[in-house]
C-alpha cells in the first residue's frame, strides 16, 4: 500500500479587500431581510422620523431605503463604504456602553461588496444633495430633501452560489416585512411605510412621542391587532438597586403587554423581546417569560407578548453576534427573574378580578378547587354550574350528582356492564351516600 504523499505548503498571504468584505457579508447578510435591519438601523441612529422601504422582487432585485434624519457630509460619503468606518463608536468605553441601533462598521462596505450600492444623502442647510457610487467612487450633486437614501441593486451578484439558496420573491418579501415590523413595535415615535413593485405592502403612521405609553399601545394595535391589546395584560415591573453592592447594581425595568393564556397560538410568532430597543432573540429572557405561563398554560400552546427591558448598557454586551440579534447579559439570573416576576404579576391581576366576580355570583372559583387537572397536564374539568350555558345565579341548583353504582358481588358469573348509563347513572344528591353503601 502506497503512502500518502505529504500535502503542499501553503504560504500565509493576507487577504485581498474585496475577499475580505465578501466573507464579512456571509456572516452579515443572510438575505435581503439582512439588509432592510441594517438600512433601518442606520436610519433610526440617523434620527428619521419617517422611513420608507421599497423592494422589487422580494428586495432581491432592488432594496431602497429613505430617511429623513441629519444625513451624511459629502466628504464623509466614501467613508460610510469602508470596513469598519462608524460614527457610533469611537473607543473600547464606546462599545462597552453601546446605546446605538448600529456601530460595528462593516455592514455597508459588506453590503457594496455583494450588490451594486448608492447613498444619496443632504445635509440640513445645503443647497442640495450628493450622491455615491459604489462601485466607481464617484459622487455627483443632486436635488434631494434632507436625509439620506441608501439603494442595493441585484443583491449577491458578485456572489451568484449565494443567490441560490434564496427562496420565492414572496418568502423573501415576508421575511423583509417582519424586519420593519421588529423595529415598528419598538419605535412608535417613527412611521413607517413598506412598498413592493410600486405597491404598499404596509404602512405604520407615527403615533406619538419614543416613551408614552398611549403611543405604545397605539402601535401594538396597528402592528398586531387590535385584538392582541384587548386579549393582553399591562406590564409594569422595576427591581430595586441592591444596597451595598460595589457596582451599585442597576435598576431594571420590564414593560410591555403579555398576552392572558386563552390567547396563546400554537406557534411563538408573536413573542418579541427588545433591550434598550434593540429586537434580540434571547434564551434567558424565552425561558422566563415561559415559565410565567406554567401554572396557567399546558402543553405545546405559545404564549403572545412585546415585553420591553431597559437595563444599563454597561451590563449587556451587544457585540457577540454580527447580526446583533443575540445579546449577552452580565448578569442572567437577574433579568431572567426581572422578567418573570414582572409577567406572573400582570398575569395575577386578571385571575384575582375573575376570583372576585366568581364569589359575588356564589361559585366557586375555578383556582379554588372548582377545576381538576391531570398532572400529564390534561385539559381542566370544570365543575357543575362553570360551562357555557346561562349563568349560574340565574338557575336553580341541579339536584343530582354523579355517584357510581356499587358492585355486585353476588352476580351470577359472565356478568358485564354493557351499559355505560347503569355504570355512571344519575342519582339525587341525597342519595349518593345511600349508593355508596353495600348492598343487602
Amino acid at each position: 500500500m502506497s503512502e500518502l504523499a505529504p500535502a503542499p505548503r501553503r504560504p500565509i498571504r493576507e487577504l485581498p479587500d474585496t475577499l475580505i468584505s465578501q466573507i464579512a457579508a456571509g456572516e452579515v447578510v443572510e438575505r435581503p431581510a439582512s439588509v432592510v435591519r441594517e438600512l433601518v438601523d442606520n436610519a433610526l441612529d440617523a434620527g428619521a422620523s419617517q422611513i420608507a422601504v421599497r423592494l422589487l422582487a422580494g428586495g432581491v432585485r432592488l432594496i431602497s431605503v429613505e430617511d429623513d434624519g441629519s444625513g451624511i457630509l459629502p466628504e464623509e460619503l466614501p467613508m460610510a463604504l469602508k470596513r469598519h468606518a462608524t460614527s457610533k463608536i469611537g473607543s473600547l468605553a464606546d462599545l462597552e456602553s453601546v446605546g446605538t441601533m448600529g456601530f460595528r462598521g462593516e455592514a455597508l462596505a459588506a453590503i457594496n461588496a455583494i450588490a451594486d450600492c448608492a447613498l444619496l444623502s443632504r445635509v440640513g442647510g445645503q443647497v442640495h444633495g450628493y450622491l455615491l457610487e459604489g462601485q466607481t467612487g464617484e459622487i455627483t450633486p443632486v436635488a434631494r430633501s434632507t436625509g439620506t437614501t441608501v439603494e442595493v441593486k441585484e443583491l449577491f451578484f458578485s456572489t451568484p452560489a449565494r443567490r441560490k439558496f434564496l427562496k420565492t420573491d414572496a418568502t423573501e418579501l415576508a421575511h423583509c416585512v417582519e424586519a420593519v415590523r421588529r423595529h415598528a413595535l419598538a419605535r412608535p415615535d417613527v412611521g413607517f411605510a413598506i412598498w413592493h413593485e410600486g405597491k404598499l405592502v404596509e404602512q405604520w403612521r407615527r403615533c406619538g412621542d419614543l416613551g408614552s405609553l398611549p403611543a405604545l399601545e397605539q402601535r401594538l394595535a396597528d402592528v398586531l391587532g387590535a385584538d392582541f391589546v384587548a386579549r393582553s395584560v399591562w406590564v409594569d415591573f422595576s427591581t430595586q438597586a441592591t444596597p451595598g453592592r460595589p457596582d451599585h447594581a442597576p435598576v431594571i425595568k420590564v414593560w410591555g403587554r403579555a398576552g392572558l393564556p386563552d390567547a396563546a397560538r400554537a406557534r411563538g410568532d408573536q413573542q418579541f423581546c427588545y433591550v434598550n430597543g434593540r429586537f434580540v432573540r434571547d434564551k434567558v429572557i424565552t425561558h422566563a417569560a415561559r415559565s410565567a405561563y406554567e401554572d396557567v398554560l399546558h402543553g405545546q400552546r405559545q404564549p403572545v407578548y412585546a415585553l420591553y427591558i431597559d437595563i444599563d448598557p454597561t451590563r449587556v454586551d451587544v457585540n457577540v453576534h454580527p447580526t446583533k440579534i443575540e445579546v449577552r447579559f452580565r448578569d442572567g439570573r437577574e433579568v431572567h427573574q426581572a422578567v418573570r416576576h414582572a409577567v406572573e404579576s400582570a398575569l395575577a391581576a386578571p385571575r384575582a378580578g375573575q376570583a372576585l366576580a366568581h364569589a359575588a355570583a356564589g361559585v366557586a372559583s375555578p383556582s379554588a378547587g372548582s377545576a381538576r387537572v391531570s398532572e400529564r397536564g390534561e385539559t381542566p374539568i370544570p365543575a357543575a354550574g362553570l360551562g357555557n350555558g346561562p349563568d349560574p345565579s340565574e338557575r336553580p341548583p341541579t339536584p343530582f350528582a354523579y355517584s357510581q353504582a356499587p358492585m355486585r358481588f353476588d352476580a351470577p358469573a359472565g356478568h358485564r356492564v354493557n351499559d355505560l348509563g347503569a355504570l355512571w347513572a344519575p342519582a339525587p344528591s341525597g342519595a349518593a351516600a345511600s349508593l355508596l353503601a353495600p348492598a343487602a
